[in-house]
């Protein structure tokens, strides 16, 4: 694999061959990426998987007309032919008053911070050990009656990015990962549970046993749901599914969909939007975070972000198109996929925890559920409307009782904001990080 150095001057190569084919600008960035896993299952070697992969996405402008092409043949011979033809592509492409590279005097300057991103390599005998030891501990737990096996994991990658009005940079980050998934009971009343943890250092993640105990744990806890009756009622979102909250909340704060008009917060920029004293914050330079980055998609800098201040919706995630359309400057969150244009998304984002524990912010509700497992995507972002299958537990009388599936809940979302509480029991091992969220007046459709 190429170090990032070796990336960035691959960048800049087929950028010159770009400008000496008539292009007026253009960016690259190359992305490279190498795997192996090792998953066990019964006991017994399951599989073993290595793979890698480079890919090289070029845009260029001549005028305000743009083009967008990738490849992974990297050679010589494919990176000429490459340059040419998104030349002559641009060239047959409507124009657009508002492309063009990130605004020159923005780029970011100076050396990548150093996130602690990087980490050895295990070897495969210690993935096989690590799969072998998840595995043991979740089919040790009394009422687990089969495995869909255990994984361990490894990758490490590469991004670079050079525009030809001046940006190069480049950075490596490390990638561990383990999972486990079992299954609890027999035939049609089989129920299953997971568990997994990623990070960039091996040391950021709890043991390989706890992980498999929490699996076949969950499998068990699930058996034999039960039904609840329909109708409103508070519904607590656990960690582990509370961060499709911000998920949506990102999505209708981004620049393309408030240029559009297409989301149901279009309107609150600057107004309260979740309760007083919510903080939810966007950290691409946070040390060893899943999503952390020392510049984003075009060149620009990063920093940390408070998107919700005190329940008050702070503003718009902009790359520069979208910024440009509204007249305002990017805020460094465009994003790249390789051989696309460039997207706008968060990066580590963290909703503060609140200040009663899960026990407390559950105490006071007589018949409610506590979500775990979320299906489908019944959520417009134009409208806020939200209704999702889910599974997870009732709670009764402030009490987490019996399980429960194959029920729906509903909202809206911008309601749900509104009235949105959190626990204190934030863990911090996701991209994503929440504490459990309570929300009331939520409907709730059950068997």
């Amino acid at each position: 694999m190429l170090s990032p150095e070796e990336a960035c001057k691959r960048c800049a190569d087929v950028i010159d061959k770009a400008t000496a084919a008539g292009a007026d600008a253009g960016d690259a960035v190359f992305i490279a990426r190498s795997s192996q896993s090792v998953e066990m299952r019964l006991g017994q070697l399951e599989s073993v998987d290595r793979s890698e992969a480079e890919h090289l996405g070029l845009r260029v402008f001549v005028g305000k007309r743009s083009a967008t092409v990738g490849t992974s043949a990297l050679d010589t011979a494919s990176l000429d032919e490459l340059a040419s033809r998104a030349v002559t592509m641009a060239r047959e492409a409507p124009e657009d008053r508002f492309a063009g590279l990130a605004p020159q005097d923005m780029l970011f300057t100076g050396d990548p911070a150093d996130l602690d991103l990087v980490s050895e390599a295990p070897t495969p005998e210690e993935l096989r050990e690590a799969a072998l030891e998840m595995e043991d501990a979740a089919r040790s737990v009394e009422g687990v009656s089969n495995s869909e096996g255990a994984n361990a994991a490894f990758g490490r990658g590469v991004v670079a990015l050079a525009t030809s009005h001046g940006f190069a940079g480049g950075y490596e980050q490390a990638h561990h990962s383990r999972s486990a998934a079992m299954v609890a009971g027999k035939g049609a009343l089989m129920e299953r549970g997971m568990d997994w943890r990623a990070a960039h250092h091996l040391s950021d993640i709890i043991p390989m046993a706890e992980i498999g105990r929490m699996a076949g744990e969950r499998a068990v806890a699930r058996l034999n749901p039960g039904k609840m009756k329909s109708g409103p009622m508070p519904v607590v979102f656990d960690p582990r599914v509370a961060g499709t909250l911000l998920g949506h909340l990102v999505h209708a704060i981004s620049g393309s969909e408030i240029v559009r008009g297409a989301s149901f917060l279009s309107e609150l920029e600057g107004k309260p939007v979740f309760a007083p004293g919510t903080m939810i914050e966007d950290d691409p330079l946070k040390m060893r975070g899943m999503r952390s980055h020392p510049f984003d998609g075009e060149g620009l800098p990063v920093s940390r972000r408070m998107l919700v201040d005190d329940g008050v919706l702070t503003g718009w995630l902009l790359d520069s198109a979208s910024a440009r359309k509204l007249d305002r400057a990017p805020t460094g969150h465009a994003v790249r996929a390789g051989g696309g244009s460039p997207g706008v998304s968060s990066s580590n984002l963290t909703w503060q925890p609140g200040e009663a524990s899960f026990d407390e912010l559950i105490a006071d509700i007589r018949e409610g559920v506590l979500v775990t497992d979320l299906i489908g995507m019944g959520v417009s972002i134009v409208t806020g409307d939200y209704s999702r299958g889910a599974s997870g537990f009732r709670i009764v009388d402030g009490q987490v009782a019996g399980p429960v599936s194959g029920i729906t809940i509903a909202g809206n979302l911008k309601d749900m904001f509104a009235h949105a509480i959190p626990a204190s029991d934030i863990e911090y091992i996701r991209a994503i990080n929440t504490p459990s969220i309570r929300i009331d007046g939520m409907t709730v459709a059950g068997d």
